[in-house]
């Protein structure tokens, strides 16, 4: 269903959760202030109206970039999926023809061998995630619940099969904007998606089309 959309979503920015390739770039990707993040853009620059940033120390701010990374690529993929998944809905490649209809009712019609692959791999890449981000809960201090390790980057996690993460600082930090922002606009869209589908039973591409 949503799966091959989903690997070329994931290989097209794979260069995101590539890791360093040079040392010089350490101070850029490391000094972890607010207002130089990447992700501001001009006219709104570092956009926080409910000013989560000032109540944050660095660790904080860390575990806010790592969530919001997470959550827009995930969303991306969703977004792909949501899309690709209804254009090829009733094809014969598709668990035999099966699976029809919204996006939303996709997973309660695919085979329940499907919900174990799918438990499996959602399982693994995120303890992969944790063991690659996160300090080993017996280190963690009482007072530092979900503490990063102190040289991962959020985000980075060292997944760059096609090589397409920049050697340079600044390109970089352009390349992680417009994940950033891609990622934002695509969690907005999906939950416009999920929202569009639950009120008319239709799916986003005949929604479009009407």
């Amino acid at each position: 269903m949503k799966i091959a959309a989903s690997l070329i979503a994931l290989f097209g920015s794979a260069a995101a959760f590539a890791p360093a390739k040079s040392a010089n770039k350490a101070t850029a990707l490391n000094a972890f202030v607010a207002e130089e993040l990447p992700g501001a853009l001009a006219p709104v620059g570092f956009f926080d109206p409910l000013g989560f940033a000032e109540k944050a120390d660095e660790a904080t701010m860390k575990r806010y970039r790592e969530a919001e990374l997470t959550h827009g690529r995930v969303a991306m993929l969703a977004v792909v999926g949501f899309l690709v998944g209804e254009k090829v809905e009733g094809s014969s490649f598709l668990f035999d023809a099966q699976v029809s209809g919204p996006a939303i009712t996709h997973l309660t019609q695919v085979p329940t061998i499907f919900w174990g692959i799918l438990a499996i791999a959602i399982g693994a890449a995120e303890i992969k995630r944790a063991e690659t981000g996160w300090v080993e809960p017996e280190n963690v201090p009482v007072s530092k619940p979900g503490l990063l390790r102190e040289e991962y980057y959020p985000g980075d996690l060292g997944f760059d099969p096609l090589g397409l993460k920049p050697d340079d600082a600044e390109e970089m930090f352009t390349m992680q904007t417009k994940e950033l922002q891609n990622g934002r606009v695509a969690m907005l869209a999906a939950a416009g998606f999920l929202a569009q589908e639950l009120v008319n039973g239709k799916g986003i591409i005949e929604n479009l089309l009407a």
